[in-house]
């Protein structure tokens, strides 16, 4: 058994897991205008910022020239879970851990400032950290470092779905033979250069209200708002967890499945239904014994239709309770998958599954039981996240809660 045993959360709309449920719940959201640089040319201004986020309160004063935003974000949240798992990683052997992160964007921030300098001034002015601050796997490495976990670590990229797959990956990590794995993800990327790249999608809700931005499965869905942090996660073997004392567990990775679309234009149906059926089988488990999924919810048209019909194809029509928490931070991108996981386990611990916030009138041909309006009472034993990315990425994660007697 691969259990949840730590979990730490920066969001837009809390820090930390407690003040993060409690936003969701209260239906409290992050998205605000973008404030890191001057949007009044853009299209589109608004953004899921982490707000009252200062790195040198968490970090040792040498790491944060060193680091990007995202990898700050990253190894606090890491430090969050370990210390929710009460993990003393002095007393453990080090080749007995390891490190698994999602990211899509490397450190965006980091390495546009120092291009500029590089274009401006000279390269004698750009950091020495730029080798590898800007990289994909940093995050994976810095937590690696801080904390001596020298086993079994990867960095895994695939846009939205990148968080749920280092999940996985670090499942398997676990049942291979490593008895702890921190994973999850974080991604930000707000600095001009990455604005643009979102804007280049051509999905960005171009709102400037933000309860009429990002409202998936909604009529009145027009795209969606990037946003910034995630969550880490702690893994570990259930014998080990448990032989080292873990104060309590959240519950239990039970499944894990990925695909890739067919080629546009190919006809052929997206592969997320078969993901999620892949994850199910994995866990050993029927649609019925799933209480509620966390869909991916674009915001966009063609997408929600896709991911509608996909869950309606799994479970039947209105078969099972569908939320998403996304509308009160933006698309998270790596981090998205992961904190949609601690929202499962906040479900369960709680008995109540949150609403899907500004989305007010579902599309007539999407045929889920979308939770509207307020939270609503449901006893929650399995939950299925869904996470797609651009270019084709599909991945599930089916967590299952665990007896605690």
């Amino acid at each position: 058994m691969i259990l949840i045993t730590g979990m730490g959360v920066l969001a837009p709309n809390g820090l930390g897991v407690e003040r993060f449920w409690d936003a969701v719940l209260d239906g409290r959201g992050g998205i605000a205008p973008l404030t890191w640089f001057d949007t009044s040319r853009s299209t589109a201004r608004l953004a899921g910022q982490v707000a009252g986020f200062d790195a040198a309160e968490h970090l040792p004063s040498r790491l944060l020239p060193q680091t990007d935003i995202s990898t700050r974000m990253a190894l606090v949240a890491a430090q969050w879970a370990l210390d929710d798992a009460k993990v003393d990683t002095a007393a453990l052997t080090d080749y007995d851990m390891g490190v698994v992160t999602g990211n899509a964007s490397g450190g965006f921030e980091f390495t546009h400032r120092e291009f500029n300098k590089l274009w401006s001034r000279g390269s004698e002015h750009v950091s020495v950290y730029e080798s590898f601050a800007w990289f994909y796997a940093v995050n994976t490495g810095q937590i690696s470092i801080r904390h001596g976990m020298r086993g079994p670590s990867s960095a895994l990229v695939a846009e939205q779905a990148g968080g749920l797959d280092a999940v996985g990956h670090a499942r398997r990590t676990v049942d291979r033979g490593t008895p702890l794995v921190v994973t999850g993800g974080v991604d930000s990327a707000l600095d001009p250069w990455g604005w643009a790249s979102h804007l280049a999608s051509g999905e960005v809700s171009i709102s400037a209200a933000p309860e009429r931005a990002y409202r998936p499965f909604d009529t009145a869905a027009a795209g969606y708002v990037p946003g910034e942090g995630g969550a880490m996660l702690v893994v570990e073997d259930g014998t080990a967890a448990r032989t080292r004392g873990v104060p309590k567990v959240h519950g239990e990775i039970a499944g894990y499945a990925s695909t890739f679309d067919p080629a546009p234009g190919s006809g052929r149906p997206s592969g997320l239904r078969r993901a999620a059926e892949l994850a199910l089988a994995d866990a050993g488990m029927a649609p019925g014994d799933i209480d509620v999924v966390f869909a991916d919810a674009a915001g966009v048209p063609d997408r929600d239709r896709d991911e509608a019909a996909a869950i309606e194809a799994v479970f039947g029509a209105d078969g099972v309770p569908v939320t998403a928490s996304k509308p009160l931070t933006g698309r998270l991108f790596s981090g998205a998958g992961p904190l949609d996981i601690v929202t499962a386990l906040l479900s369960m611990r709680d008995s109540v599954i949150p609403p899907t916030a500004y989305t007010t009138t579902l599309a007539e041909d999407y045929r889920i039981d979308l939770v509207l309006g307020a939270p609503r009472p449901a006893t929650v034993g399995g939950a299925l996240v869904l996470a797609r990315g651009r270019w084709g990425f599909n991945s599930a994660v089916v967590v299952r809660a665990v007896d605690q007697t």
